[in-house]
């Protein structure tokens, strides 16, 4: 490979980005993804470069996918974990990172419970700056495995109908699909109950559902949100067996698609509440898929930053 480059030095949001910088992201994480099937899945691209994981948020999946990408490139990683009322400010968030970057860091790959603090932190160090999930803003990562997933699977995102069902208000990855999905040529739908859409997502150029068997038969993959528990005592909707009952992704409701349906979900999953257990162990389903891309797409992503120092 060469050296590309993305127009900007940070990846903090898929709103505005280009369509050349997220088929330059595609392309690079598909060189990728052939070497994590190499025997040695080692490559030198940074070495000598050193990122911090910045996580003021728990985090598994993306954390490790992060930190495997990373080590896969050959970097030196630091992770760095506060718990989100300890770290409630934005000058105690600029403290932490100032310190960091005096131990000389080149990226810093950040997570808050915050909308908005990868951007303050792009504007407070002078090290590349990831965005790993901002609050309810964007998730940019998730949004372009979802979108190399679905590349990979159907050859082109152009004309591609994608439904996003469950709580888009709390989603983050909702809205980076949203950005990430249209600025591609794909027609983007959302579904969910009206308590879990905002009133304003029509906006962003996403149709509103609020029955999903009258989306099913309109898409070519729908991407399942995970109905956050936590949230389920605020009177959101009446219960989680009665979401499921309305809105849950069976296979008796996809079985009945005039084609198959090709079923995402970024993990982690509730089994029978947002999607029965059959699906997500279907032929349908590319949910492990997603997981493996993630690396590839996290590579791609830093690899293209780092070749910007």
């Amino acid at each position: 490979m060469g050296s590309p480059k993305l127009q900007g030095r940070h990846l903090l949001g898929l709103d505005g980005i280009s369509k050349e910088d997220i088929v330059m992201i595609l392309d690079t994480a598909k060189s990728f993804r052939e070497v994590l099937d190499r025997p040695i899945k080692k490559v030198p691209p940074l070495q000598g470069k050193t990122i911090v994981n910045l996580f003021f948020e728990s985090s598994t999946r993306t954390r490790i996918s992060f930190e495997l990408a990373e080590r896969r490139l050959s970097a030196d990683v630091v992770n760095f974990a506060a718990s989100g009322s300890s770290v409630s400010k934005g000058e105690t968030l600029k403290d932490t990172a100032r310190n960091i970057e005096a131990m000389k860091i080149d990226m810093v790959v950040i997570r808050h419970s915050s909308p908005g603090s990868a951007h303050f932190l792009s504007r407070v160090v002078d090290a590349n700056v990831i965005n790993a999930g901002d609050g309810e803003h964007e998730h940019p990562t998730q949004a372009l495995l979802d979108m190399y997933t679905l590349r990979e699977k159907y050859g082109t995102l152009e004309g591609l109908r994608v439904c996003i069902v469950g709580d888009i208000t709390h989603s983050r990855v909702a809205r980076s699909n949203i950005f990430g999905l249209r600025t591609m040529g794909a027609e983007v739908s959302v579904c969910g109950p009206a308590t879990l859409i905002p009133h304003d997502i029509e906006a962003l150029g996403a149709k509103v559902y609020h029955r999903i068997e009258d989306i099913i038969p309109r898409v070519d993959a729908l991407n399942v949100l995970r109905i956050q528990l936590e949230r389920q005592q605020s009177g959101l909707f009446p219960s989680l067996r009665e979401y499921h009952r309305y809105f849950g992704v069976t296979i008796d409701r996809i079985s009945k698609a005039p084609k198959p349906i090709t079923i995402l979900h970024p993990g982690p999953i509730n089994r029978d509440v947002e999607i029965s257990a059959d699906v997500a162990d279907s032929e349908h389903s590319v949910i492990l898929e997603q997981v493996t891309n993630g690396v590839a797409i996290r590579m791609a992503v830093l690899y293209l930053l780092g070749s910007t120092n």
